[in-house]
């Protein structure tokens, strides 16, 4: 049931991702926005650390359903990083460098897609050998974007 919500949620906010920077009423939105995305991405990362570090047992299912919301969330949370919506988790240079944090965000969905496909091999093998590259997009976007 908790799967079927989580995907629920992907796919409702996958269906405004596109119109959504257009919508923000005021910046406060679009800061939500962009934190509600990556909270939610963030809490199936985790369900999938936890599997691929061996601090939970590896569940294929809720790998591929956890990966798969992983991969749709990641393309959401880039439209409200718009220009006057800051916020003290955010670092001036994803304004300044917009560039390097588009570059991040496309590493970010392109490791996501990969991990997604990874977890339908059915085996903690293939989800730990992507886990770490897309680990690694999260840890390199939030040393270089996001304050402490």
């Amino acid at each position: 049931m908790k799967a079927l919500v989580s995907l629920t949620l992907a796919a409702a906010a996958f269906t405004v991702a596109v119109p959504a920077s257009a919508q923000f009423a005021k910046n406060e939105d679009a800061v939500k926005y962009r934190q509600s995305a990556l909270f939610v991405m963030g809490q199936h990362f985790g369900r999938l650390g936890a599997m691929a570090n061996d601090k939970a047992p590896y569940d294929a299912k809720a790998a591929v359903e956890s990966a798969d919301i992983v991969a749709a969330m990641s393309k959401l949370p880039w439209a409200g990083f718009v220009p006057g919506a800051d916020s003290p988790k955010a670092k001036p240079e994803i304004w300044k460098d917009a560039a390097k944090f588009k570059e991040a965000s496309e590493k970010l969905q392109t490791e996501s897609v990969k991990l997604a496909a990874a977890a339908k091999v059915g085996n903690v093998a293939a989800l730990k050998a992507a886990f770490g590259p897309a680990a690694g997009t999260c840890k390199g976007c939030h040393d270089d974007f996001r304050a402490k």
